[in-house]
């Protein structure tokens, strides 16, 4: 992220008095395409007993020379580095196109920051950051997710409730907690696309540090009291998460509200604003919907515990939400065990996608719910089942379940999440501390993406029934998906001797991924007709049939194997 000085404000305190500096608007800034590009305002001093967030409205609109215009929401930030008192404000902003943008509009209802800084220009330059993450139109039924740039990643996600504030079930605070939070972080990115944390303390608080202000300042976890955020809390924490995910190119997806405490999950409730949440919304939209690597899930298990919202109160707020992100960036919900409730389906469009928990162990089980819910969701915008499988004693689930289970989320077109568990409420899964030598599917869902984002074109396949496949013979267990023509994948769980793969015209390759063993091999580089094979006994291999324009080595079954991956490369260099 670059800081960009062009109006920093310094208050300093001498006894009793302040004395404010503001320094003159520097030279035009430079940016890198969509990439956060933070700048400084000076605004007016607010305190632990002020609500910015709600009584000081700030935005600024960045027209590009093309005329492209894009409107971002300011926040204040304490003193700008963690203090819970001054008068920085702050905007963030990802530019779209490359080339000169101006501040062409700085707007507030209050004086010192209505028109500071407006003229100024920022140019952005390219820079290798592939951008948001957008339901692609054109995969089949929107169901895949593209990069700003058209690529296309695979997503494994992650689970690490509350380790943000930095203590451990046993209520002991870990030491150097920032130095915790950028290490786990960057430790999940070199397996996982995607980790999903709430943003308080929630069932393990830190005994000082606390997310929020009561209307006399002081410091509480009740998000209640979400009107008015902690700076301090969010410039350590938070911010320091987002920022160390997005530099490893992982998805940062938020939860708002939850899960488990009353305190964590009543930030949509907001009691102490007579019960409108648009106060902390707007904050979250600011501070972090700039950043491409942002997923918003709304409430985690938002119609169980306490307090419980109506499908409703969720629509309500992901339309409250979405007025104030000023890009495409992910928004939906997380809701008890169970299918999508169809009650949350809206002509506003509040969520570009639908989430599930399903805890499954069985590849058809996995498929089969996420073909379910691309339906129940209007069968256009993808699925993900963020709690697929968490590894551990926990739930009981075995590594191999883990791994069978996400090559089923795959195979019935969508992703999935998993976490460490190791009982009720107690594992990585909530207070983080990832390891790998634990979570023990990590490697192989790591080594499984990599392959997929490398050599399926998995954004252009459709999950087709066996009946409806080219596949005949195969186990009623077994699930298929194609991309017609171009791409045939077989996704099994056991020994099935009699399957036949009934090709299309033309030569076809043919490639088995073993994601138990994280093998690769190809069993033809190019054969032709019904091709009879037998799977093997591993609980998830996928078979891949592709399409070959011109003949590449005889038509004989030679296996190739490639050395197993052990940790996952990192998506950005």
């Amino acid at each position: 992220m670059v800081l960009h000085q062009s109006a920093v404000a310094f208050l300093v305190t001498i006894g009793t008095s302040s004395i404010m500096t503001i320094l003159a608007p520097a030279a035009a800034g430079q940016a890198t395409l969509y990439n956060p590009y933070e700048l400084t305002f000076a605004g007016p001093v607010q305190g632990p007993s002020d609500s910015p967030a709600r009584d000081i409205d700030f935005k600024v609109t960045f027209q590009h020379e093309s005329g492209e215009q894009i409107t971002v929401h300011g926040f204040w930030d304490g003193n700008g580095a963690g203090g819970a008192s001054g008068n920085v404000f702050k905007v963030r902003f990802a530019p779209t196109l490359t080339g000169n943008w101006s501040l062409a509009q700085v707007q507030s209802n209050r004086v010192e920051l209505n028109g500071q800084q407006q003229g100024t220009t920022i140019t952005a330059q390219a820079s290798t950051n592939h951008g948001f993450w957008i339901a692609d139109p054109a995969s089949p039924g929107g169901r895949w997710y593209q990069r700003s740039d058209g690529t296309h990643q695979y997503i494994v996600g992650n689970t690490q409730y509350s380790f943000l504030s930095g203590v451990q079930e046993n209520g002991t605070v870990r030491p150097n907690i920032p130095q915790f939070i950028k290490s786990d972080v960057e430790n999940n990115a070199e397996y996982f696309t995607k980790l999903r944390f709430g943003l308080y303390g929630d069932i393990n608080p830190h005994p000082t540090d606390k997310p929020f202000f009561s209307s006399s300042g002081t410091s509480t976890n009740d998000g209640d009291n979400s009107l008015r955020p902690n700076p301090t809390w969010f410039h350590d924490r938070v911010d320091l998460a987002v920022q160390t995910a997005f530099d490893h190119d992982m998805i940062a997806d938020l939860i708002l509200a939850g899960p488990d405490s009353s305190d964590a999950r009543s930030t949509l409730r907001a009691d102490q604003n007579g019960g409108d949440p648009t106060p902390y919304l707007k904050y979250i939209a600011a501070r972090y919907g700039s950043y491409s690597n942002v997923w918003i899930a709304l409430a985690n298990e938002f119609d169980i515990k306490s307090p419980s919202y109506t499908a409703q109160q969720i629509i309500d707020a992901g339309k409250i939400i979405k007025q104030f992100l000023p890009y495409e960036t992910p928004v939906s919900v997380h809701r008890d065990a169970g299918d999508w409730n169809t009650s949350l389906n809206s002509t506003s469009n509040w969520n570009d996608h639908v989430i599930i928990q399903k805890k499954l162990k069985d590849l058809s089980d996995s498929a089969d719910a996420v073909a379910t819910n691309f339906g129940r969701g209007g069968s256009d915008r993808p699925v993900v089942n963020d709690e697929l499988s968490y590894t551990g004693a926990g739930d009981g689930h075995s590594e191999a379940d883990t791994i069978e289970a996400f090559l089923g989320a795959f195979i019935g077109g969508g992703y999935a999440t998993t976490g460490y568990k190791t009982g009720s409420k107690t594992g990585e899964y909530f207070d983080g501390g990832f390891n790998a030598a634990e979570h023990l599917a990590a490697d192989n869902l790591a080594w499984f993406a990599d392959r997929v984002d490398e050599k399926i074109p998995f954004y252009r396949m459709t999950p087709m029934s066996l009946a409806s496949s080219i596949f005949t013979g195969a186990d009623s267990g077994f699930r298929a998906m194609q991309w017609s023509g171009r791409e045939y994948l077989l996704a099994t769980d056991l020994s099935d001797s009699s399957i036949t793969a009934n090709l299309p015209e033309g030569l076809w390759r043919i490639t088995r991924y073993d994601l138990i063993s994280k093998s690769e091999t190809v069993l033809s580089e190019a054969t032709s007709g019904p091709y009879a094979f037998g799977s093997t006994s591993s609980r998830a291999a996928l078979y891949q049939f592709t399409s070959v324009p011109e003949p590449t080595a005889a038509i004989v079954a030679v296996p190739i194997l490639l050395a197993a991956g052990g940790r996952r490369r990192r998506r950005r260099q």
